[in-house]
């Protein structure tokens, strides 16, 4: 069913579900930044953990960018006169993302060697400047960029992007992967995109994705998830 926002722009399922997945973004790079925080100093074992997740964090955005620059972008700004300006302005964002996240990265190098307390509070810092930005931008293009998708981009296009960041997920995280996106859901939007699974899919995370999404953010957070 397409509903309407109060701009008056169609609201497709999968333009929801772009949402639902920037969502996970927005936690993790805030919990990243309050985890570093609150991480004991010269606890290295911590500080790799850490490490790990903000490695397969950023893995995950820069799959999600990409795939918007080399497979959305170009679908969407033959429609577009404008407004393409606003297509572009998401691109140079994702570049200016790239930098940020290039920063952070030699902050992380250098403070799991040792978890120095000075190391891990300039780390920190970068990482909350990192989730600021993360968050102007993935508002704008909620705001300003998916009125458009939902106009212009067909369901073939949109579940083509969708295949793409799939295929790019490796298989021992794709239930993980799963969980991250469900967390936050309201029930309605869980229902709705668990519904859209492949029936073996929504068995799976049934018998194992849960147990397997609880003990991996248990493992990075110390504490108990529910989804």
């Amino acid at each position: 069913m397409t509903t309407s926002n109060s701009s008056g722009f169609a609201i497709h399922p999968y333009t929801r579900e772009m949402a639902m997945i920037h969502q996970v973004f927005r936690r993790e790079s805030r919990l990243l930044a309050e985890l570093v925080q609150d991480a004991r100093p010269a606890d290295t074992a911590r500080a790799r953990i850490l490490a790990e997740h903000w490695r397969l964090y950023t893995i995950g955005l820069h799959a999600h960018h990409t795939g918007e620059d080399e497979m959305l972008w170009p679908v969407l700004l033959p429609h577009l006169d404008l407004d393409a300006e606003q297509v572009l302005a998401m691109e140079a964002q994702h570049r200016e993302l790239t930098g940020g996240i290039a920063e952070v990265q030699v902050l992380m190098d250098r403070w799991q060697a040792r978890a120095l307390p000075e190391d891990r509070d300039e780390l920190a810092e970068v990482l909350r400047r990192h989730h600021r930005q993360l968050c102007a931008h993935l508002d704008e293009e909620e705001r300003e960029v998916m009125p458009l998708v939902a106009l212009h981009v067909s369901e073939d296009d949109w579940r083509a992007v969708g295949e793409r960041g799939l295929a790019e997920t490796p298989r021992n995280r794709l239930l993980i992967a799963l969980g991250a996106i469900l967390e936050d859901c309201s029930p309605d939007e869980r229902r709705e995109f668990l519904a859209r699974l492949p029936v073996p899919a929504r068995v799976l995370w049934k018998l194992l994705g849960k147990r397997q999404y609880r003990r991996e953010t248990g493992r990075i957070r110390g504490r108990r998830t529910t989804v």
